[in-house]
């Protein structure tokens, strides 16, 4: 898949946001496939995957919310998949609340 090399060449040089781009453009191309319309569902686990490379993309961007949305469509589409685990583990971190933090 030409698309994966790109994404991968945009991470590795930094291009996080040209990376994010380029896979929400990938997602919506694989979703609009005859393969993914039917059900098929090594091309469910295909759009997880892009789901979930976007999501951990979206992590060291810092958007925690857009993240979090991307583990749990991916979780949706591949319940066994790593999203599951990301997605527990990105609510964690935000649910996380220590008072002695704001009351030295």
């Amino acid at each position: 898949m030409c698309e994966s090399r790109n994404i991968d060449q945009l991470i590795a040089s930094g291009h996080l946001a040209g990376a994010v781009k380029l896979l929400g453009e990938t997602i919506a191309g694989a979703m609009n496939g005859e393969e993914f319309k039917a059900g098929d569902e090594q091309a469910r686990r295909n759009v997880a995957d892009l789901y979930f490379r976007r999501g951990k993309l979206y992590w060291r961007l810092g958007e925690r919310s857009r993240a979090t949305n991307d583990y749990a469509r991916a979780s949706e589409l591949d319940p066994d998949g790593p999203a599951t685990m990301a997605l527990e583990l990105a609510r964690d971190v935000e649910s996380f609340f220590n008072p002695d933090l704001y009351n030295p």
